[in-house]
C-alpha cells in the first residue's frame, strides 16, 4: 500500500500524517506542491493541515491551485483515495472534491482542544468505528466551520455522506458536521485530526482505526 502525503508553504501537520500512515503499514511518499505528478501505484493521497500560503485571500484557495491538485483531482476521478484534513479539508473544498465551505468559526477566535464527535457514516475511512460511536479527536483551526447551501446539507445527510459530527459544535458548523465524504465515498474531508491521535504516546489513540481500516480495505480490495 502507498500514500502521498503533500507538503505545501505552511503546512505543519505533514509529518505527522505520514507517521500515521506509515504505522498502518503504508509505504509513504512525500509531495512537494509543485510537483506535477503523483507516484506511481498510490493509493491513497493525505491532504494535511497547517495554514497554506499564510490562509492568503481564503484558507487553502491559493494551494487547491497548486500544480500537484491537478494530479490529484485525477487521483480522485480514477476512484483512489483521497484524506484532507483541516487546512486540508479546506483545500478539498475549494478544489472541488468535495462540496461547502469552511468559514470562520462562530465565536472569530482560534480553538485548539479535543473535542466529542459522532462517527455517522459508513465508509473505508470509519470502517474501524461503529455508526454511532463517540470518540474524540483533537481540533486546531480558525476556519472550521462547514456551510453550504439547504439543499446540500440535505443531500449530504440523505446520502449518508456526513462522516463525523460534533457532540458539542465549537465552531458553529451546519448540521454540527465535522467530516464529509464525496458522492463515491473514497474522498474525505474532515476538521478534527486523526494523525494526532494515532499514537499511545499522545495520550489518545481515538484516531489510529481510521488509518488501519483505511489499510484494511486497501488489502481487501
Amino acid at each position: 500500500m502507498k500514500a502521498a502525503v503533500i507538503t505545501f508553504p505552511g503546512s505543519n501537520c505533514d509529518r505527522d500524517l505520514a507517521t500515521a500512515f506509515e504505522k498502518a503499514g503504508y509505504e509513504v511518499a512525500r509531495i512537494w506542491h509543485k510537483d506535477s505528478e503523483l507516484p506511481q501505484g498510490v493509493d491513497v493521497v493525505g491532504v494535511p493541515g497547517g495554514f497554506s500560503h499564510g490562509d492568503y485571500l481564503r484558507c487553502g484557495a491559493i494551494a487547491a491551485r497548486a500544480p500537484v491538485m491537478d494530479a490529484v483531482r485525477a487521483h480522485a476521478a480514477r476512484g483512489g483515495y483521497v484524506l484532507g484534513i483541516c487546512n486540508g479539508f479546506q483545500i478539498l473544498t475549494e478544489s472541488g472534491l468535495l462540496p461547502g465551505a469552511l468559514m470562520r468559526n462562530t465565536g472569530l477566535k482560534y480553538i485548539c482542544r479535543t473535542i466529542g464527535l459522532t462517527v455517522t457514516a459508513e465508509s473505508a475511512f470509519t470502517a474501524g468505528y461503529k455508526v454511532g460511536e463517540q470518540i474524540a479527536l483533537p481540533i486546531a483551526h480558525h476556519d472550521g466551520n462547514f456551510q453550504a447551501d439547504a439543499e446540500t446539507i440535505a443531500r449530504l445527510k440523505g446520502d449518508g455522506r456526513v462522516a463525523f459530527t460534533y457532540t458539542d459544535n465549537p465552531n458553529g458548523a451546519a448540521a454540527d458536521i465535522a467530516g464529509i465524504l464525496s458522492e463515491n465515498r473514497r474522498v474525505l474531508g474532515m476538521m478534527p485530526h486523526p494523525e494526532r491521535a494515532a499514537d499511545p504516546m499522545v495520550g489518545n489513540t481515538d484516531g489510529q482505526a481510521m488509518f488501519r481500516a483505511l489499510a484494511g480495505a486497501m488489502a481487501l480490495a
